[in-house]
């Protein structure tokens, strides 16, 4: 039996119902198994973060900025003051600081940093959860191979979606909200992350019963007489929806079974819990999750700091921290950090320089040397791949493109990068186009 058929045979079962308690016990006596299946969880930051104010500081030059620089548990590995948590588990990190990409504009950089192709041409590429899901997933789960947790799509809603990989390699969409809409929250003041997959239509269940039923015939004779790719691919979307709402393992979405005590070390905001939330998933097998940190007041725009950079960037810093450290800390005790890579990316950086006359200073959009961090499964963390120089504007050593990063990832997931997918055009397109940095790979 294999780790996906326990999790559902006990989700049948009335040992279900306790299963988070030690789902921990479990989840370390298959980490150990060399077939075990890889997963990777995104953290994706909209608006881009400054890596100037992050991980690729410059304490004295005039680029610098207010924060200070501390020590890690790398020695000479460097990071913000306010990034505290990631510092004290640095040997699991590898931070990319010299990254060079072509798109200095949201919704172009979103979808280049999702997809790793540039919007140009007729072909609708996959967004990398789409693509690497499709590689690690499952077609037999309760659960999705793709959550896409807190998701920004005003930017690109293209960037987010399966392209000609078609809509049964979409991702489960929680707590998606329009654009400046604020987080709602439940009485202990914990952001709510809400799955509309879950939501039962409001009726008894023999009632919904012979709804399913007569959904399931008309479905049935549509299909043939019409058995073409879209409408099989809209019936297996459909079908996975009401699998999971039925099974047990829709609790993996439900927060409020575990403690208050380890909700409050995540982060009582949207990014934190959601975090929690990948962390639950990953216990079930889900292969891939994405996480957006849109600041815990809104955050529409983000990491987006024109004005007001240093008090934003402090303020997003603390929540990604809360959420990151403890997300790795709880997989670590777990023993899944192992056999899972967990990526920080955002569309592009920000200016090493600061923008005069701005509010509060700001930092403008800026691809040509900004930097992205690679940690767990499949890295060889405590180190630093590449540079800028002194001030940050340029890359002086390793210089990172989108595909190489995307191989990079691929490697440490172990999946083939040049494994191919057809598009709607009927064209080969590979999963990744670059050269991996082995220097960061295990």
């Amino acid at each position: 039996m294999n780790r996906r058929e326990m999790m559902r045979t006990l989700g049948l079962s009335v040992a279900g119902a306790s299963l988070c308690g030690w789902m921990p016990n479990i989840a370390r006596a298959f980490a150990d198994d060399p077939k075990r299946k890889r997963h990777c969880i995104l953290l994706w930051m909209p608006g881009g973060a400054s890596q100037t104010d992050t991980f690729d500081m410059k304490p004295g030059h005039k680029n610098g900025g207010e924060f200070k620089e501390i020590e890690s548990s790398v020695p000479g590995l460097r990071m913000s003051e306010h990034l505290p948590k990631l510092a004290k588990i640095a040997e699991h990190l590898a931070v990319v600081r010299s990254l060079s990409t072509a798109e200095g504009d949201h919704s172009r950089g979103t979808y280049l940093m999702h997809t790793g192709h540039r919007p140009a041409g007729p072909i609708s590429y996959p967004t990398i959860g789409s693509s690497l899901s499709k590689a690690l997933g499952d077609d037999t789960s309760d659960l999705p191979n793709f959550v896409s947790i807190s998701p920004y799509t005003a930017f690109n809603n293209a960037a987010f979606g399966p392209g000609f990989l078609g809509p049964e390699h979409a991702p489960l969409t929680v707590g998606a909200t329009t654009v400046f809409q604020q987080q709602a929250q439940n009485q202990q003041g914990y952001a709510q992350l809400g799955v509309d997959d879950l939501r039962h239509p409001g009726v008894e269940r023999p009632q919904q019963d012979a709804r399913l039923k007569l959904w399931k015939s008309l479905q049935n004779r549509f299909l043939a007489n019409h058995a073409s790719t879209s409408p099989i691919a809209q019936n297996t979307v459909y079908e996975r929806a009401v699998r999971m709402m039925n099974s047990e393992a829709a609790k993996a979405f439900d927060l409020s079974e575990e403690k208050d005590e380890v909700r409050d070390a995540y982060g009582q905001g949207r990014f934190g819990q959601g975090c929690l939330m990948a962390r639950r998933l990953i216990e079930r097998g889900v292969p891939f999750i994405e996480v957006s940190l849109r600041g815990s007041t809104g955050g529409a725009l983000g990491w987006d700091t024109h004005t007001q950079n240093f008090s934003r960037v402090k303020s997003l810093s603390e929540e990604l921290d809360s959420g990151w450290a403890t997300l790795m800390s709880d997989l670590k005790e777990r023993g899944l950090l192992e056999s899972t890579t967990i990526i920080w990316l955002g569309e592009f950086g920000r200016t090493p320089t600061l923008t005069a006359g701005r509010t509060g200073g700001g930092r403008d959009h800026y691809p040509r040397a900004w930097t992205s961090v690679i940690a767990g499964g499949g890295v060889k963390g405590g180190q630093a791949f590449g540079s800028t120089d002194e001030g940050g504007v340029e890359v002086t050593d390793g210089k990172v493109d989108v595909p190489d990063l995307m191989s990079t990832l691929c490697h440490a997931l172990g999946v083939d990068p040049e494994s191919q997918n057809m598009s709607e055009l009927g064209r080969p397109i590979r999963i990744a186009e670059g050269k991996p940095i082995k220097e960061i790979l295990s």
